[in-house]
């Protein structure tokens, strides 16, 4: 079923525009899902320190100094699917201390269960979303986010194929891949590095220059009942933010 789907993506896609960094979550998806039967909560947050000085298109965000960010809910269905809502929406603190709310997002991940225990694992996250004007050019927005990932010792190594397809009229794929290299140094604390790419449509990637390429050094701590993800990164290209510093605090119920 999913191979057909991520063709069909393929087949969508065109021409388009530079590839946009603005989001409202930062994160590579490790395969890790709720304990069946119970809730779990991430609040995400990312902050543009020194960050572009002009919007992705008319009207948008500008993403300098902007605080971005969404509480995420999830529930685990069983060992190998989570249901998740970033609810009651997303929003934006503008440099100038305006809020914005930028929408609101559902999404169902399938994973190999236990994938923390196992060498090699894989998923698929789908989300589907609808927008605020000033966040997305389209208002329904539908991401596609295989997961494959190993496990070698202490090292974790995980990909993140994204694929994003916006439901109107301009229907073209992008491909958004996110990469992981971390080490757990104890039960409690985790390094590592993260890449962030936007590429542009496929397969007729933007220019270098006007994709999006962020790397960021990060640490996790898991404190009993909370998990804590700590990250600063810096882009590479005229379409990324030069400075930029993310926070995910997930805990249980």
């Amino acid at each position: 079923m999913r191979k057909p789907i991520l063709v069909a993506l393929v087949l969508w896609a065109g021409d388009g525009g530079p590839a946009a960094a603005q989001t409202d979550e930062i994160q590579v998806y490790n395969g890790e899902i709720a304990t069946p039967g119970e809730f779990a909560m991430t609040w995400h947050n990312n902050y543009a320190a020194i960050g572009r000085r002009q919007a992705d298109f008319a009207g948008g965000v500008r993403p300098d100094r902007a605080l971005n960010g969404v509480t995420e809910f999830t529930y685990g269905v069983d060992e190998g699917f989570e249901l998740g809502a970033y609810a009651p929406f997303l929003y934006t603190v503008t440099r100038k201390g305006q809020l914005l709310l930028d929408g609101v997002k559902l999404r169902a991940l399938v994973v190999t269960p236990h994938a923390k225990e196992r060498t090699f694992f894989y998923g698929l996250n789908f989300e589907l979303g609808y927008s605020a004007r000033h966040w997305q050019t389209e208002r329904v927005n539908t991401e596609f986010r295989p997961i494959l990932g190993l496990h070698l010792g202490r090292w974790e190594l995980i990909l993140n194929p994204i694929v994003d397809v916006p439901v109107g009229r301009r229907m073209q794929a992008e491909l958004a891949p996110a990469g992981r290299v971390a080490y757990t140094l104890s039960d409690a604390w985790t390094i590592g590095l993260e890449h962030y790419s936007e590429l542009g449509p496929v397969p007729h990637f933007e220019p270098l220059g006007r994709q999006s390429h962020t790397s960021y050094a990060v640490v996790d701590w898991a404190i009993d009942p909370y998990d804590i993800e700590l990250g600063i990164g810096h882009g590479f290209t005229a379409a990324s933010d030069a400075l930029v510093v993310k926070l995910l605090v997930t805990r249980g119920f």
